[in-house]
């Protein structure tokens, strides 16, 4: 996958994870809110392999 796939996969799954985590805040679901952190943190690190790649190829670029 391209760098910026990873990120926007990223960014999408961060943004699904803090919704499924508010809705586990209001409807008080535990469960819910789990999946929702955990949602959150594999964007994060989607979002974190997409800036290595883009670091890796200005790299090469630069060569």
């Amino acid at each position: 996958m391209s760098s910026t796939g990873d990120k926007i996969k990223g960014y999408t799954n961060e943004a699904v994870g803090k919704a499924k985590r508010a809705v586990g805040d209001a409807t008080d679901d535990p469960k819910l809110k789990a999946e929702g952190d955990a949602q959150e943190a594999r964007g994060d690190v989607q979002k974190t392999v997409g800036k290595a790649k883009d670091a890796v190829k200005d790299v090469v670029d630069k060569l």
